[in-house]
């Protein structure tokens, strides 16, 4: 398996996809009404897909994934940047910190990072921080599902793919409990060929995690799952032409 979407609900696809794109400098894959994807490509011919997904209820509990954008010594004209592509300064209690907080057009925080040596080589996103009730244990969860590996020394818990380059995905101490309500950030993983659907599921509950019943959406190609935390997550399945 491997990382390959960062899905986003959105009020209007088009109006944030657009501003995503601008911001990251992605090359556009789809545009149409119910949807806008946009590919970042990745150092060794990876790539992670930004999937933009019409969702007309708006959020009603606060965030369990965002970006982190790399700043660093460009910090504040990455910042003076998006606020002119419609982003604004947004106040989530961070305090005095070296970071700053902005929302995008439709409220989503993002934060724009200062230098740290280990956003070496991540490209535009630095980090995707995600909420855990138990970082160490989600660490490994999150290591098998996407073979990413440890990055020593930091703090929160963090993962990174195996060729130090891309963002990192970072497991962070949650503020509350995950609530009922559907997260509007998530992440996907794609088989291999060869790799057993089946057999994963079954990984998947042995560690951890839950299957969501998405029967009421149709006979969908891919499977939805919770992680140990109630974090949200999608396996799709292989390539056509590699299941052939």
């Amino acid at each position: 398996m491997y990382l390959e979407n960062l899905v986003i609900d959105a009020l209007d696809p088009q109006r944030l996809g657009r501003f995503w794109e601008e911001a990251l400098g992605t090359e556009r894959l789809t545009d149409v009404p119910e949807g806008f994807e946009t590919r970042l490509d990745l150092d060794g011919g990876r790539y992670l897909d930004l999937c933009f997904q019409r969702v007309p209820e708006p959020a009603s509990e606060p965030p369990r994934l965002h970006v982190d954008l790399l700043g660093g010594p460009a910090q504040a004209e990455v910042v003076e940047r998006l606020l002119a592509l419609g982003a604004r300064h947004l106040d989530i209690g961070q305090g005095d910190v070296p970071w700053t907080v902005l929302a995008d057009p439709e409220g989503n925080p993002c934060c724009v990072m200062e230098h740290r040596e280990e956003y070496a080589g991540t490209g535009p996103i630095a980090a995707l921080p995600l909420d855990s009730a138990d970082p160490d244990r989600d660490a490994e969860f999150w290591a098998w599902l996407t073979g990413w590996t440890d990055v020593p020394a930091t703090a929160p818990r963090a993962l990174r793919h195996p060729s130090r380059t891309g963002p990192l995905l970072e497991l962070c101490p949650e503020a509350r409990p995950k609530g009922p309500a559907k997260i509007r950030w998530h992440l996907d993983v794609r088989l291999e060929a060869g790799e057993d659907a089946d057999a994963v599921e079954a990984d998947v509950l042995a560690r951890g995690g839950r299957r969501v019943d998405t029967s009421d959406w149709g006979d969908l190609p891919w499977r939805t799952y919770l992680d140990p935390s109630g974090n949200e997550f999608c396996v799709l399945p292989a390539p056509r032409e590699e299941q052939a």
